[in-house]
């Protein structure tokens, strides 16, 4: 249990340790949109050979169409609320990241909990893809939220959140191993590559490309050929 923990917390960790990075240097505004545009790339390939490969292979295909539409309906229902508190642009908008980030993140840890709970080989490749994949999606948001005013701690205090729920989440997909011999990561890993998918769109990617220009897509497309190079 305590592996799961800890392996939860070790893939999320970068979110919090990029945060803080994104707070107390000044990024200029056109390279958080470039490290954004490369988080999408890293989280689209990552969502195509990692989570749908694991989906599919555990899941019918109604049961795959089904989970990713769940994935889909909790970041929309998240991200609405984010945008009813903060609003849709400035805050509001990098806190859809976060959400996103929360969305991805635990279910992930989850499909790891249970991958140590019936002594599936963890991939190293797959852990490394998620632990610099988070890095440019906290960047961004992060350091919106610091332009607007927020303290390095509260951003720290809102990533050691998001940490902690993964590795908390990771805890709980250990134990549902325990509670049942039919737990498998397939669910988990539908639901998150919808959310994703989601937040890609509504979020991440026009964020890159508000800040980044053209050079957003040029670096979407290098994140995506350097997590796949990780995968391979």
């Amino acid at each position: 249990m305590l592996e799961a923990f800890g392996l939860g917390l070790l893939g999320a960790s970068s979110l919090l340790l990029a945060g803080l990075v994104a707070c107390w240097i000044d990024v200029p505004k056109r390279l958080v949109g470039i490290l954004a545009g490369f988080g999408a790339g890293a989280l689209i390939a990552a969502i195509s050979f990692d989570l749908v490969v694991e989906a599919e292979d555990a899941l019918e295909f109604w049961q795959f169409g089904l989970w990713m539409l769940i994935g889909v309906a909790v970041f929309l229902v998240a991200d609405r609320f984010v945008e009813s508190r903060f609003g849709s642009a400035g805050v509001g908008g990098a806190m859809g990241i976060v959400v996103g980030s929360v969305v991805d993140g635990v279910p992930e840890s989850v499909i790891f909990g249970i991958q140590i709970g019936t002594a599936f080989p963890i991939s190293l490749s797959f852990l490394a893809a998620v632990f610099v994949s988070n890095i440019p999606q906290s960047i961004a948001p992060s350091a919106d939220l610091s332009a607007a005013g927020w303290s390095a701690r509260r951003v720290g205090m809102l990533w050691f959140w998001v940490v902690l729920a993964c590795g908390v989440a990771a805890v709980v997909g250990f134990l549902l191993t325990d509670a049942s011999s039919a737990a498998q990561g397939g669910r988990m890993a539908a639901l998150a590559a919808g959310g994703l998918l989601a937040m890609l769109t509504n979020s991440l990617m026009p964020f890159a490309f508000e800040r980044g220009g053209a050079l957003a897509g040029a670096a979407t497309a290098v994140g995506f050929c350097v997590s796949l190079l990780g995968s391979g």
